[in-house]
């Protein structure tokens, strides 16, 4: 399976503390990848992902813009480049500094993809 990242739907992240991102499903149970989906986020200037945490992990790979990931109070740049790991139970958020879209992947397993 070999797809383009234009090409997919991009679905709103809906949460009441959530601006401007939104998600795209590269890989899930869809393509036969069971126990994880890949994804990428997309967050507009100004915009962040809700502050939360859950009881999953997540691995991240920033492939676009430049902004901050908070993990548990501690705030990281996050440019073009960058990973991280979020362990389970962490307060996290993505916020984007930058005037241009951050895009990062996120891969998380499938029990942690709404």
């Amino acid at each position: 399976m070999v797809g383009h990242l234009s090409q997919l739907n991009k679905n709103p992240i809906i949460h009441p503390e959530s601006a401007n991102a939104f998600m795209k499903v590269l890989v899930s149970s869809t393509e036969g990848w069971d126990s994880h989906v890949m994804r990428v986020v997309e967050v507009e200037p100004s915009g962040y992902t809700p502050r939360h945490q859950h009881p999953w992990p997540h691995i991240n790979y920033c492939i676009q813009g430049e902004g901050e990931l908070m993990i548990a109070g501690v705030l990281h740049s996050f440019v073009e480049g960058s990973y991280a790991f979020v362990p389970q139970d962490t307060l996290h958020q993505f916020k984007n500094l930058g005037s241009s879209t951050l895009k990062f992947i996120c891969i998380v397993p499938t029990i942690g993809h709404k």
